[in-house]
């Protein structure tokens, strides 16, 4: 019958090798299916504001990049925001990307090889149990696929690690790509403001600059946490979830369940159990791999070509001895650091001429200022000279009786008043010229 929905249920678009399905359920069943904890489904949350994030956990790698929110399991992906239309190239590129069947040269992936990869019936049930093929050519030994890298060909790389390649290069292409359009329209704007200091124009770069420290905020973030995956090895150890399921079926340590099934996922398993042959398959090639082990570990061969480096993680929860290399991962994450590092560089770069571009209006208006300035001295001088000048002609425009009054004549006046101006001008001259001298004026 259809089952009530509960709160907090939300669309999931599940992405594995096979391809695409909707899974409709709420966060405890995530977290059955994925073995997460609340908090590390809470960062994914799109309600919430949480800052990019990548997190390795035991069964999941948790991703929160831009506009990528997504949980990495090792034979698939799941993305929560699907219907966010910046998130449609993302899955057609995850669709594309997922599905492996050459190697970084072009060179098929051949039989031998130690390959994990979901059942053709889990695939279709959408459950998470994974299993092994083992098919090699009669008369050849078991290999592992660490083979061929010792023999000069590149392996493949794992479900979760081209999962998140491809979260990393969407969240750096999206930045990148966000910088280049800033850039357009902030290198214009800025040169025109140089040229023509105006309210438009002053607007338009307040805007670019709001921009442009929300952008750089989200770019350094970005880099801040592959950075810190790069720093600590332990980290970076924990997302190799395929080498972690492996080594758990070849040590025959059950994995925990990964979800209560509903009733149609229990009869496609009743199906799957009243199949003896698959599984005494599948048993015969867990044994013939768990030989193929133990001889070598009393041999030499596996030590010769063991994955532990100087650069490994000691801290796994199954194999606290066993040293991890990292380097695979390594590689991968160094990549995507030195492209949003790049972004964050162009970013300083557009900053710096920001700051330049501030640097030059401020001295333009200093000097606006200054001419300003200057101005108001001469202005001043000028009525302070004036103002004398209105002192003399005040006191002879006074009513007093005095003997100049009653014999003055026309020249008489005409002295006082030239000499008065004469002399205010001088004064005028006098205090500007000692102004220059002084450096006070231009």
């Amino acid at each position: 019958g259809m089952r009530k929905k509960g709160m907090g249920v939300r669309m999931w678009l599940v992405i594995n090798s096979s391809g695409v399905q909707r899974l409709e359920a709420g966060k405890h069943a995530i977290m059955r299916r994925t073995s997460l904890p609340a908090r590390d489904l809470r960062i994914l949350d799109p309600l919430l504001s949480y800052p990019s994030t990548i997190l390795g956990r035991e069964r999941a790698i948790v991703v929160n990049l831009e506009h990528i929110k997504a949980i990495i399991s090792a034979h698939e992906v799941l993305l929560l925001n699907s219907k966010d239309p910046l998130v449609a190239p993302f899955v057609d590129e995850l669709r594309g990307r997922l599905p492996v069947h050459y190697n970084a040269l072009g060179q098929q992936v051949i039989k031998g090889s130690f390959i994990l990869s979901p059942s053709q019936d889990d695939e279709a049930n959408g459950s998470i149990d994974a299993s092994i093929s083992l098919e090699a050519p009669e008369g050849s030994s078991f290999k592992f696929s660490n083979d061929l890298q010792n023999k000069g060909g590149p392996s493949v790389l794992p479900f979760e690690f081209r999962a998140l390649e491809a979260c990393l290069e969407a969240a750096c292409s999206c930045l990148d790509a966000e910088t280049n359009a800033l850039e357009q329209q902030a290198y214009p704007a800025l040169d025109e403001l140089t040229s023509k200091i105006s309210t438009l124009n002053l607007e338009r770069v307040r805007l670019i600059k709001s921009r442009l420290v929300a952008i750089s905020g989200r770019v350094q973030k970005v880099r801040d946490e592959i950075e810190q995956l790069l720093d600590d090895d332990g980290d970076m150890a924990e997302m190799y979830l395929t080498d972690k399921l492996s080594r758990q079926q070849l040590d025959g340590v059950p994995s925990p369940p990964a979800y209560d099934m509903d009733e149609e996922e229990k009869d496609n398993a009743e199906e799957n159990e009243q199949r003896p042959d698959v599984k005494a398959e599948a048993q015969t090639a867990f044994e013939a791999m768990r030989e193929t082990l133990s001889g070598l570990h009393k041999g030499d061969g596996l030590s010769s070509s063991s994955r532990s480096s100087n650069k490994s993680s000691s801290s796994h929860s199954n194999h606290p001895k066993q040293n991890l290399d990292v380097e695979e991962l390594e590689m991968l994450l160094e990549a995507y650091f030195v492209q949003i590092d790049g972004t964050l560089n162009k970013l300083s770069t557009l900053r710096d001429y920001v700051e330049d571009t501030e640097d030059y209006i401020n001295i333009m208006l200093d000097d606006k200022q200054n001419h300003l300035l200057q101005m108001g001295v001469m202005l001043t001088t000028a009525t302070l000279v004036v103002s004398g000048f209105i002192v003399v002609t005040g006191i002879f425009g006074m009513n007093i009786r005095i003997s100049l009054f009653n014999e003055g004549t026309l020249t008489q006046f005409l002295w006082v008043v030239g000499g008065a101006g004469v002399g205010a001008l001088l004064v005028y001259i006098l205090v500007i010229g000692w102004c220059r001298y002084k450096r006070l004026l231009e």
